[in-house]
């Protein structure tokens, strides 16, 4: 950001609302100046100021959209080196090529993978996000063709990759309105891909030889009206993927330098023959800085991996993850079967109902919101308590299903036993479960099978 807090300080209402999340309105002037905050948070600063702020309360890696609907992901905007000085904010985007020299029969095959390939992992959806459509033959309907088949047979993004503008106006035709990636412009038929980005509203990947000559070629594009682009260095070999990623980062946030503010594609599938070293290369380019990987297949083994580091990348390690307050039904629970009882933590829900789930005896979980905290450390935070858990447990709907009432506390929460059994009056029996969630089969076995 190029102004400082005092001056944009002076352009703030100077209300000290904390509408903001901060005390005073200098101290938000100041986490604006770092890049520690977004102009947004604030709801009273005029549109004037907003206006005279934008550019420089903006990201210093431009966010950029691709896809429409439940298909789009957004890449880019990053205002931080590490993760742990602030957060990433959009995930890498996860593609799957396809090209036009493949048969029917193995695009058919990887179509239909890349659909089937999801995965839920603590509350989230976990699966790929596009599908590169390579034209390698040259031929503008066959690459239509193709084009229009991914777009019939998924609903995510779509990336298009030739440097032929006459191949790739067929393409985004046969896009419509998906708002597909155009990979790639580069200095020879940069005019004719900026013409096209420019007039169809897209955005636009910048491809050359060098950060040099990419920051020049990315001038050029913005000179031409394009803001929306993702850039590709050029470089193939790991070790000098490896520093182009960093260095453009670098650039981008250290040194504010805007021509290479972009968000980066990375290919793995042209960097090796290898499938396995292609998802290591993957691995890596996860790790520092990629915008955009392209990978020649999907498959289990290898897409589950990266979107597994992926989720653990772009956690925002500040904030806990969480899952919904409700009560959930495991191993098709009846009128005699017991109400086990945890916190909102995402880690421990997955692990005491998948010891449910082990046990095989219906149950009910009743999960309190603790705001995304472990059970012992809700507990002391005055969050997992005998009263909050009792009120949830009342109104939750669950007494009316059942015949027999029976509560099973974590063995940790002993001490709220006492509390929770006046909550929820003599209808209920509390009875205190173990201390880990590994023995609740045993018990649940012992007890309620």
């Amino acid at each position: 950001m190029g102004l400082t807090g005092i001056q944009i300080f002076q352009m703030l209402p100077k209300t000290n609302c904390k509408e903001c999340g901060v005390p005073t309105c200098l101290a938000f002037a100041m986490n604006l100046a770092a890049g520690k905050a977004e102009l947004s948070a604030c709801p009273y600063v005029s549109d004037d100021a907003k206006q005279k702020l934008a550019a420089d309360s903006a990201p210093p890696i431009c966010t950029v959209e691709i896809g429409t609907g439940e298909g789009a992901f957004k890449v880019g905007g990053e205002t931080v080196l590490f993760r742990h000085e602030k957060t990433f904010f959009n995930k890498t985007g996860l593609a799957m090529l396809v090209s036009d020299d493949e048969s029917d029969e193995t695009i058919d095959g990887k179509l239909g993978r890349f659909m089937e390939l999801s995965y839920d992992r603590v509350g989230l959806t976990l699966r790929g996000d596009a599908v590169a459509v390579r034209s390698v033959s040259g031929d503008k309907d066959k690459f239509a063709s193709l084009t229009k088949k991914v777009c019939d047979k998924t609903n995510r993004a779509i990336i298009l990759m030739t440097e032929s503008p006459e191949v790739m106006a067929a393409g985004v035709d046969a896009c419509g309105d998906r708002r597909p990636l155009l990979y790639a412009a580069t200095a020879d038929n940069a005019d004719g891909m900026a013409k096209l980005a420019k007039e169809k509203k897209l955005p636009l990947v910048a491809k050359a030889s060098g950060l040099e000559a990419l920051a020049e070629l990315t001038k050029k594009l913005n000179a031409a009206g394009v803001e929306q682009l993702v850039i590709d260095p050029g470089s193939r070999k790991i070790n000098q993927v490896f520093q182009d990623q960093i260095r453009i980062r670098e650039s981008a946030i250290q040194k504010k330098f805007k021509p290479l503010g972009f968000p980066t594609i990375v290919l793995p599938f042209e960097m090796t023959d290898d499938f396995m070293m292609e998802n290591v290369y993957a691995s890596m380019a996860l790790a520092k800085y990629a915008g955009i990987i392209v990978l020649s297949d999907f498959t289990g083994q290898n897409i589950f991996n990266l979107l597994l580091e992926r989720l653990n990348i772009y956690t925002d390690p500040q904030r806990p993850m969480k899952t919904e307050q409700k009560i959930y039904e495991i191993n098709n629970p009846g009128p005699d079967s017991p109400v086990l009882c945890t916190s909102n933590f995402s880690l421990t829900y997955f692990v005491v109902s998948g010891e449910i789930e082990n046990s095989r005896v219906p149950s009910y979980l009743a999960v309190l919101d603790t705001e995304g905290l472990s059970v012992l450390t809700a507990w002391a935070a005055g969050k997992f308590v005998g009263d909050l858990l009792g009120e949830f447990i009342n109104k939750s709907g669950i007494k009316d299903k059942l015949q027999k009432r029976n509560i099973i506390i974590p063995g940790y929460a002993a001490v709220i036993q006492g509390d929770l059994e006046e909550e929820v009056g003599s209808d209920w029996t509390v009875n205190v479960g173990p201390r880990e969630a590994a023995n609740i089969p045993a018990y649940l076995k012992e007890n309620y099978s």
